[in-house]
């Protein structure tokens, strides 16, 4: 990937993420293509290739590698056509998802980060997503219904409008708690809604109505 790091540290990132318990050879492909020291700033970026989440600014960060091909993997299991991202953040998460699904909307609530983000992902040469200024905890109504749904920050509680924007079937991955938070799988079905909790997780506070 001329311009880029070695993809060697990607492509053993990768390979660390499948000893951690990553099957999806699809999901493991996009890490390994993807160079996640470009979504950092320049003094983290020798950190980029470890299994960690780091601060992207803003209060934010760039979540765990382990975390965004776990959350990946299980929208990736229904081959989902068009995918919302709540919680830009840095991009990388986006751009792991935009290798990998047709479409992908992605909603920021933060602008810098927002513009950030777009100008990574057009340098990846990353063309099929749609970015949204906005509230993550509103989606975005107007691109539903979604076969997938991922949240990158943890809520407080399950937001109802999320889960009316996916598809029949569809899939919502998303951290809820505050203390303690678990990762959770929400499936909708003709009766309502499916609940799975996958793991123990630790994500930055999805914020609600407050724009930056």
């Amino acid at each position: 990937m001329t311009g880029f790091a070695s993809t060697t540290a990607a492509q053993n990132l990768a390979r660390k993420l499948n000893e951690a318990g990553i099957r999806d050879h699809r999901v493991l492909e996009a890490v390994a293509r993807t160079p996640r020291e470009i979504f950092l700033d320049g003094a983290l970026a020798h950190k980029a290739y470890e299994n960690t989440a780091l601060p992207i600014g803003q209060g934010q960060t760039i979540s765990q590698p382990y975390i965004v091909a776990r959350m990946t993997e299980l929208v990736m299991q229904i081959n989902p056509q068009k995918v919302l991202e709540i919680g830009t953040g840095s991009g990388y998460q986006a751009a792991i998802l935009a290798r990998l699904v047709p479409q992908l909307c992605t909603v920021e609530r933060i602008k810098s980060l927002q513009i950030q983000a777009r100008q990574r992902l057009k340098r990846l040469d990353l063309h099929n997503v749609a970015f949204k200024y906005g509230d993550g905890w509103q989606g975005w109504a107007n691109k539903a219904p979604y076969d997938a749904i991922i949240v990158t920050a943890a809520a407080a509680t399950l937001p109802p409008v999320l889960t009316q924007q996916l598809a029949l079937g569809g899939r919502l991955v998303i951290p809820v708690g505050e203390a303690q938070q678990s990762l959770l799988l929400i499936t909708r079905t003709e009766q309502g809604v499916q609940q799975e909790v996958v793991e123990a997780v630790r994500f930055v506070p999805l914020v609600n109505g407050e724009l930056a």
